[in-house]
């Protein structure tokens, strides 16, 4: 039997629960900085200048790409990219000025994109330009890694319409003069709507707007209902390659694992995924996909990123927890409580496995420091251990939660801002409707308390929880988990660990830590990059998690084009197709 593909159709897709599509104007801001609003939302619709993934490799697709590759001069500063003449749906044809408009935005309002590292894009810009109707150029202030520059700071730039440059006063010129950029921004991201408000009334009426139904992507916004159901129809102008094969696409809010699953059971949904404790993998590979409870009716796709799952800890926290947490043996013992392996084999049933520091273990690469990959991390579990840091540091840890009695800044005390008496507590908010992250965090809790550490658990819905525990001083969290992590390009680590940058969720600062990342990004060397990796994970300014497919996904069985999976995150819906499966033919 062949494959014969049927024209139209409506694929339903069903979202994580906690996490609907926040934000549909790319410039998004670092709480609402994730997979589900750019990668699986504002991506159909609005294509950035380079499309990470290729045939399920982690490199740059050029075909997808708004942006031809870019081209060095000699002195390996400056770079030249030109611009394919894609069009806009209102007929604009995409051009070297709408990447001037993002680059004039990002010049006043980086601190307020979720990919902006203070020092970095595009601060370590000399200059940029449009050198033709068609071509940019930038020039940084030292010569850089090219690959770096590429994959971690040229693919921050999504085109902007020249259709978005306006105030609520009527069209502007940020695209020529800067100064006016804060003010296109400020109507732009009032027309987006509160990016922390959980109430969908404001997304509701994005599908309308003049702003947002101005797309270059294959899909454009036909619905976002009250109850969370988005509707995408093909861009009936997307001049990029690969236009949709399907009549929709629609993604539907979903409230916890067990309601999703019930909507793959039914057929109501055609992609969705298994809930991590169903899924049992036998031959330990997370890879490759075990039984499916669902039969034969779907495919079991393990979604493998280049990813690495851990919790935050608040650095700015005010209180006595924030001078806990400044600790390093604190934070040191928290990452010898918890017992990846066990959450690796039990909790995911084999589809896990243990991240030992900042670099992803899988895919499988020579960019993991080969000090961490032998010894399992610098803090693997071990109880005895956190008890001895603990011991070590003024702490009696025969009970539990344990309590100061060596307070002060000296040789085996307690530190700063500790006083005699306190107790080793902290609260830990964690996405809820999770069953196996609740199991997790139960384990941790558990396994805590018998080094002398108190962890008092609270469920939070996911994106209340990223909105209101990510990064910003003084703010009053603890210990923050969503059951995630970072998706990297290359894992440098600007985003996540440079101190100031939109998304070091722990608000960490560390002057030898910025130091160590800079080298990372000057050079392609890998003994810079084992050299920082060491570092984070001797520190700890995360507790590291057990890393695992970010889904397994569960697509019906008569639904082509989903696979290979995408390395990133990023999805392509105008690859899927349905087949007449009850057409013969000679195979």
């Amino acid at each position: 039997m062949t494959d014969k593909p049927i024209k139209g159709g409506v694929a339903t897709w069903a979202c994580l629960p906690g996490f609907p599509p926040a934000v549909i104007f790319p410039f998004t801001p670092g709480e609402r900085f994730g997979v589900r609003s750019l990668y699986e939302f504002q991506m159909l619709m609005y294509r950035p200048l380079y499309w990470l993934g290729r045939d399920g490799a982690p490199e740059i697709d050029w075909d997808l790409s708004v942006g031809e590759e870019p081209v060095w001069d000699e002195t390996g500063r400056t770079c030249t990219v030109r611009i394919k003449p894609w069009k806009w749906s209102n007929g604009e044809t995409v051009c070297a000025d709408n990447v001037i408009f993002w680059m004039n935005m990002l010049k006043v309002k980086g601190p307020r994109f979720g990919a902006y590292s203070e020092g970095y894009f595009p601060d370590n810009l000399v200059s940029f330009e449009k050198v033709a109707d068609d071509k940019v150029s930038f020039t940084f202030d030292k010569a850089y890694s090219t690959n770096w520059v590429l994959l971690n700071q040229l693919t921050m730039i999504t085109p902007m319409p020249k259709a978005w440059d306006r105030t609520a006063d009527g069209p502007a010129d940020a695209t020529h003069d800067i100064d006016q950029a804060e003010a296109v921004y400020e109507f732009l991201m009032a027309e987006n709507g509160d990016v922390v408000e959980e109430d969908n009334s404001h997304r509701t009426r994005w599908a309308d707007s003049p702003v947002w139904s101005v797309v270059n992507g294959p899909w454009r916004l036909k619905s976002y209902t009250e109850d969370g159901v988005v509707t995408f129809v093909p861009n009936e102008h997307y001049s990029g390659p690969n236009p949709a094969h399907l009549d929709e696409l629609r993604q539907v809010s979903t409230t916890s694992d067990e309601q999703q699953y019930e909507l793959l059971q039914s057929g109501d949904v055609q992609v969705g995924f298994l809930p991590p404790g169903m899924g049992v993998q036998p031959d330990g590979d997370p890879t490759k996909g075990g039984p499916n409870p669902l039969g034969d009716g779907f495919q079991l796709e393990p979604q493998i990123l280049f990813n690495i799952n851990f919790m935050a800890v608040n650095f700015s926290n005010p209180t006595v927890a924030g001078h806990l947490i400044r600790q390093p043996y604190v934070r040191q013992a928290l990452q010898s409580c918890f017992d990846q392996e066990y959450g690796a084999r039990e909790v995911y049933q084999g589809y896990g496995w243990s991240q030992t520091g900042s670099i992803p273990v899988l895919p499988k690469s020579d960019l993991v420091s080969p000090k961490i990959a032998e010894r399992g991390g610098f803090w693997p579990f071990d109880l005895e251990k956190a008890r001895e840091l603990l011991a070590d540091n003024g702490w009696d840890v025969s009970a539990s939660p344990a309590v100061c009695v060596r307070p002060g800044t000296g040789p085996g005390e307690a530190g700063e801002g500790i006083p005699a008496g306190t107790e080793l507590s902290f609260s830990l908010r964690y996405w809820e409707g999770r069953p196996s992250l609740a199991r997790l965090m139960a384990q941790f809790r558990d396994d805590a308390a018998k080094a002398g550490i108190e962890i008092r658990l609270e469920e939070v819905m996911g994106s209340v929880l990223v909105a209101e525990d990510g990064p910003g001083e003084k703010r009053m969290w603890q210990l923050s988990c969503w059951g995630g992590g970072w998706v990297y390009n290359y894992p440098t680590g600007e985003n996540l660990f440079q101190s100031g940058a939109a998304c070091n969720f722990s608000n960490w600062r560390d002057a030898k830590a910025d130091e160590l990342i800079a080298k990372t990004v000057t050079t392609d060397s890998l003994e810079a990059l084992y050299e920082y990796q060491e570092y984070i994970a001797e520190q700890a300014p995360v507790i590291f998690m057990p890393t695992f497919p970010r889904r397994l996904f569960e697509v019906a069985g008569n639904l082509r084009g989903f696979s290979p999976i995408n390395p990133y995150g990023l999805i392509n819906p105008e690859n899927w197709y349905y087949i007449d499966d009850t057409a013969d033919g000679a195979s």
